[in-house]
């Protein structure tokens, strides 16, 4: 393990006397050559890639997460307290001291905050970071998971960034806002020129996840559970499209143009391993932007309320349905793989289709409750 000086960060939450200070490494083999596998190095390599092209990737996540309460031996259920929605604020916001108490850890860890708030579901939060450097971004959602669990324990209180951690309410995502700026800073996805404020080079990056996206799920989305999130009726996305106008699609554009301008990919969720995840992310939007591929239409509709034939005749298709459709997605991605590299996939593909074997063999309460007494 070879330390980066650049995450070196003490623990506020230590006590003054002792203080405890952390460092994230790189792996290296004994021959002093990157451990290939390590999803770090595999982030950085993708990162140069780009740099070499003349691009730096600039990423904003939106970190979803639940509070919820631990039993008398301290161990963590899905009950809550709070009937709190979307925004709400305190009294009514219960985890809102929690919240605070996270934020303020992690500014002292000099992770900048822009915002945060309750989200949609009861016991659900959001925070968010200041835009920076992909890699700085994956090694700042470490610290924050980190900062979130040890936070929310001091406060009684389990996190958890598991996608749907109950049923009838909405899932945690992390969603991903994404652009390209070149060696002066300049937003490359700007054109003031368009009628929708966007550049050939954000249509093609856009166009390029598009593409890939059904078999980067088994990144963006890597466990069984991602897939209970993405379902119909609560606002995570299952169909493959774009808009500006709605949050229905897959990938949205928000409404800040100029150097704000930027692509939200909606889909991921906090589950995913942050490198592996933004890695495959810019790979795919580069090959877009290599290859110079067209997005389809932007959708103007809710896609949800359009009717089957709607979609078809627009070609729009749906992201896989589970963790096993994923996987075959997957392995049908040659370019994909190679982000990862050939011992990196084998290990990841192997990892998974054990946790799928090992789901599929359960027998859930609702298969007792619906088939034991009639059939």
């Amino acid at each position: 393990l070879r330390p980066d000086l650049d995450t070196f960060a003490i623990l506020p939450w230590r006590p003054q006397q002792g203080k405890v200070a952390r460092l994230l490494c790189d792996i290296y083999c004994p021959d002093g050559t990157p451990h290939e596998r390590s999803p770090r190095y595999i982030l950085k390599k993708t990162a140069r890639e780009a740099k070499k092209e003349g691009y730096t990737c600039l990423v904003d996540p939106e970190c979803e997460f639940f509070l919820f309460h631990t039993d008398d031996n301290g161990v963590p259920t899905t009950v809550t307290h709070e009937k709190a929605g979307y925004l709400d604020v305190s009294p009514v916001d219960l985890g809102e001291n929690a919240r605070r108490d996270i934020v303020l850890n992690l500014e002292d860890m000099g992770i900048e905050v822009e915002s945060s708030h309750h989200e949609t579901a009861p016991a659900q939060h959001e925070v968010d970071f200041k835009y920076g450097e992909v890699r700085t971004i994956a090694d700042r959602i470490m610290s924050f998971k980190m900062t979130v669990r040890t936070i929310a324990k001091r406060h009684g209180l389990h996190a958890t960034f598991m996608p749907k951690p109950k049923a009838g309410v909405n899932g945690s995502g992390m969603h991903i806002n994404m652009s390209l700026e070149d060696k002066l800073g300049k937003n490359l996805f700007a054109d003031t020129d368009d009628k929708l404020g966007l550049s050939r080079l954000a249509y093609e990056f856009m166009a390029g996840i598009l593409a890939h996206i059904k078999s980067m799920c088994l990144l963006t989305n890597p466990i069984v559970n991602s897939y209970k999130r993405l379902v119909p009726g609560y606002e995570a996305p299952i169909y493959i499209a774009w808009s500006v106008t709605n949050r229905s699609p897959l990938i949205r554009i928000p409404v800040t143009r100029g150097e704000g301008t930027r692509v939200e990919l909606r889909c991921p969720d906090s589950a995913a391993n942050p490198y592996l995840t933004l890695a495959v992310c810019l790979q795919a939007g580069l090959d877009g932007i290599r290859n110079q591929i067209e997005p389809p239409a932007a959708v103007t509709e809710n896609v949800f309320e359009m009717r089957m034939s709607q979609k078809n005749k627009l070609g729009i298709e749906e992201l896989p349905a589970d963790l096993g459709e994923a996987l075959a997605e997957f392995e049908k991605d040659e370019y994909l793989q190679n982000v990862l590299g050939r011992h990196a996939t084998e290990k990841y593909i192997e990892a998974k289709k054990s946790e799928w074997a090992d789901y599929r063999a359960q027998v859930s309460d609702w298969e007792i409750n619906n088939y034991l007494y009639k059939i």
